[in-house]
């Protein structure tokens, strides 16, 4: 066990470190990268996704955060393979709950996923915690209003049956201190493809915290009904 381990408490074997690409990412929160050049942007929770890396290369200045990132990357990269294996595996059993446009098959997704966490990978090996930094959600270790844009993916909502509504409050509250302008959450459904139990009293509380909430259709579908997000925007 490293020391960070020994610190934090975290067991590796527990965190699943698989990603999506650049690509991915402006599909799901309807995006074009002009729209982002010129702003800040944070990714949280962010994982082994690559759009940190791409994103910065495009004058886009993205910061990932993550609890993953306590570990050192070379345990992160051996488990990331592993984890998109294991994934792959168990597609073959469950290929119907998923839309293939976007990847054709299954060996398709293991080359997406595949060139996700070796992009990540590479990056966090040049950049380290000054793009990838450690963090256990709902507190953020960032200033107030750092953050023009904040996005999340497969994460709230998808783990709503592990993640209760306060959770959910108290995340919010750290998203809205942390962002300037506008948050999105992607997709608004969870594991079994069903909508937030409690997106509508989800949304009347976003109203009352000065920021107002829309579910917006998104061009990216690849869990079955997985297709909206959540927009975000401060009034």
């Amino acid at each position: 066990m490293s020391q960070v381990e020994k610190s934090t408490g975290l067991d590796l074997s527990r965190i699943v470190f698989i990603g999506r690409t650049w690509e991915e990412y402006l599909l799901m929160f309807n995006l074009t990268k002009e729209e982002l050049v010129g702003h800040e942007v944070l990714d949280c929770p962010s994982g082994a996704c690559s759009f940190t890396a791409n994103a910065n290369q495009y004058n886009i200045s993205t910061t990932a955060t993550d609890i993953a990132y306590y570990h050192q990357v070379d345990d992160l990269e051996q488990k990331g393979f592993q984890d998109i294996e294991h994934t792959m595996q168990s597609m073959e059993h469950v290929v119907n709950n998923y839309n293939w446009d976007f990847f054709q098959s299954i060996d398709g997704l293991k080359r997406v996923r595949t060139r996700a966490l070796t992009e990540c990978v590479s990056d966090m090996k040049k950049f380290g915690a000054s793009r990838y930094v450690p963090t256990t959600l709902p507190q953020l270790p960032f200033k107030d209003k750092q953050f023009d844009v904040t996005l999340s993916a497969h994460f709230l909502f998808t783990y709503a049956d592990r993640l209760d509504y306060d959770f959910h409050i108290q995340t919010l509250k750290e998203l809205f201190r942390v962002t300037r302008e506008e948050i999105r959450i992607f997709p608004t459904v969870d594991m079994e493809c069903k909508r937030y139990e409690y997106m509508d009293a989800l949304i009347e509380w976003i109203d009352s915290q000065g920021w107002t909430g829309e579910e917006i259709q998104v061009p990216y579908e690849f869990q079955k009904n997985a297709n909206t997000m959540l927009k975000l925007t401060i009034k």
